[in-house]
Formats: C-alpha cells, structure tokens, sequence
C-alpha cells in the first residue's frame, strides 16, 4: 500500500511518524524527570520551621521574673544574690562611665585574635596528621598527652614566659580552641572517599586543586561544626587568662568583683562574656549557612 503513494505523501507520513517518536520520546523524558525530583524531593530533609520570634523574649520574661521571685522570697542579700534591678542599675553605671566597654574590648580583642590563631595552627596541623602517616605516628601522642595538662593550670606558666600583657591570654584562648578544631579537621578531611581523589589525579589535578575543589569542600561542614565549638571556647580561655594575671578585660572585672562581694557587677561581666560568646557563635552560623548553601 505504501508503494502506491507518491514521494510527497511518503514525506508526509514519515515526518509524522518522526514527530509521533519525537513525542513519545519527550514524554518518556518528562515522566523520568518527574519520578528524579520526586526521589530527590523524598530524600531531602523536611523543612525546619520558623523560630517564633516571640520564644526569645518570653524565655528572658520568664527567667527574669523565676529570679525576681527567687531574691523575693529567699531574702538574700545583694551581695549573696542581688535582684534584676540592681544588676540592671550597675549595667547603666558601668555603660555610662565607660568601664564596661573598655574592658570588654580588651576581652573581645584577645578572644578575636585566640581564636584566629587557635585556628590556623588547628587546621595546619591537622591537614599534616591528616595526610602524612610519619608526622601523625610522631606529634599523635604529644598532642593527646598536652590535652591531660589543665588549661588552668598552664595558663600561669604561660603569663611567667611571655609576661601578664595581652600575648599570654592570647596563647591561653588559642590552646583552649586548638584541640577541638584540630580533630574535626582530621575527621573531615579523611572523611574524603578516596576514589574521589584518585579521580582527581588521573585528570591532572595539581594538590591545591585537589585540596580547594575537592577536600575542604568535603571537610567543610565538620570544620565549621570545629569553629563553633572553638567560639564559644575561647571566650573560656580569655577568662581564665585574666584570671592568672590582667589588669583589665571581663575576667579581671569578675575577679576585682569576687573580691569587693560586688555580686551586680559580676553578674554584668557575665552578661557581656554570654554577649560575645553569642555573636561569635552567630556569626559562625552565618558562615556555615552561607557557605554550605550547595548542601
């Protein structure tokens, strides 16, 4: 029947028949597409859902107002356990004379430049016991046998070498964050599947690339996961520096207040200390969100 028909109806029906496979082929490829982000969509975690802005603030309301009660019917002392009121009015007073901020910033520049240096060596050394078996069979047992040492009991010998000035609590903040760090980029940089790298060095890849596009991408998330645990760690470390030997900074303010039984001022060295702790802390949340979008 076929042979009958003239060559513009033989056209004809073969480009219909090419469009009916061209169609039926673009629905196959729609429906894969579909059932692909159906199962990525089900492999995906749900959603977390928004934090109500309003928990905060009534969390403080609530804490406040159990401590208010506290003081109330306890009848203690302001200098045993002074009253919301008082520690506010001493917060306005140390604010309006500039004693709060002064020694804050001394706080906040020894946390921000411990927790730098903490890092640095962290992740340097880490990379080094990560890839090299003779440098972890050799500094392995030193590093564990350090963390036996209490920080507070190094931290004196630290302000008898290097003096009472901002350097030894600078050292003090870097040894308390270094451990964590230190670990979690051993963990991250070994969690790399070692095909992956394989890959990467039958494409030519130098050791920079290998490292930039593939390794710290991989490590990332136990790196930061490193940074916000050494975070909140440092500020420890700044505190207990000024505990041995400062002249200034938060943890000289709680132990001047230790001293004179001045329990508000304490209790607002504390704020600050829980403050910088918090934005530190937040702004490694940031870091993580921003730079593990791909995730």
């Amino acid at each position: 029947m076929g042979a009958n028909l003239g060559p513009e109806a033989s056209f004809y029906l073969g480009a219909v028949f090419c469009e009916a496979n061209a169609m039926n082929l673009t629905g196959r490829i729609d429906t894969k597409r579909l059932k692909y982000r159906r199962e990525v969509s089900a492999r995906q975690p749900a959603a977390r859902p928004r934090a109500a802005w309003w928990l905060l603030p009534l969390t403080l309301a609530g804490f406040v107002g159990v401590w208010t009660l506290v003081v109330h019917w306890g009848g203690y002392p302001p200098f045993i356990l002074p009253g919301p009121d008082r520690v506010v009015a001493r917060f306005w007073e140390m604010a309006s004379d500039g004693s709060l901020w002064r020694h804050g910033a001394v706080t906040l520049a020894e946390v921000s430049a411990g927790l730098t240096l903490g890092l640095v060596m962290a992740v340097t050394l880490g990379y080094l016991l990560a890839k090299s078996w003779v440098v972890e069979q050799i500094l392995s047992p030193l590093v564990v046998a350090s963390q036996a040492i209490p920080i507070v009991a190094l931290a004196p010998l630290l302000v008898i070498w290097f003096g009472p000035g901002t350097l030894s609590k600078v050292l003090v903040c870097a040894l308390v964050v270094f451990f964590p760090v230190l670990i979690n980029t051993i963990v991250g940089l070994r969690s790399v599947e070692p095909n992956l790298v394989d890959l990467m060095r039958s494409l030519q890849a130098s050791r920079w690339q290998i490292f930039t596009k593939l390794e710290l991408p991989a490590a990332l998330p136990v790196l930061l996961g490193g940074l916000k645990v050494g975070a909140t760690l440092s500020v420890i470390g700044a505190v207990v520096g000024e505990f041995t030997g400062a002249d200034q900074g938060l943890g000289f303010l709680v132990n001047q207040s230790r001293g004179l039984y001045d329990t508000a001022q304490m209790f607002v060295a504390f704020g600050a200390l829980a403050t910088i702790a918090l934005t530190l802390y937040g702004i490694a949340l940031v870091l993580e969100r921003r730079l593990l979008q791909w995730r």
